[in-house]
């Protein structure tokens, strides 16, 4: 099995059967790592702490939604929804690595 469909797999084991919000953060994340393979090993480890769950995900982005309120009404917009989750999951692009002045890329261009 690969890590992908580790990651997925832990992703799907943790969602309800119904259509929860906790249901709803696991198909936005699904989505998320399908578009971004690179993070299932980080993301298939995260999933195995408690503390690092979809439950506990939806907790931040209800808080949000409930800081964020108008009158009687709440909601997370899916930009929304996906800067929380990167930002729970520590799921950030390291960018695009600047072009050296003289022309060499070199290892040590490629990380932070």
């Amino acid at each position: 099995m690969s890590m992908l469909e580790t990651a997925l797999g832990r992703i799907k084991a943790q969602q309800p059967k119904e259509r929860t919000p906790v249901w709803m953060v696991g198909e936005q994340l699904k989505d998320m790592l399908l578009a971004n393979p690179q993070w299932a090993e980080m993301l298939a480890q995260d999933l195995e702490i408690k503390e690092m769950s979809l439950a506990e995900c939806e907790k931040k982005m209800e808080a949000y939604a409930d800081g964020h309120k108008t009158g009687n009404f709440a909601c997370v917009t899916p930009l929304e929804a996906e800067s929380i989750i990167r930002d729970f999951y520590g799921l950030h692009d390291a960018g695009p690595v600047p072009a050296p002045e003289d022309g060499l890329l070199r290892f040590e261009d490629f990380f932070p």
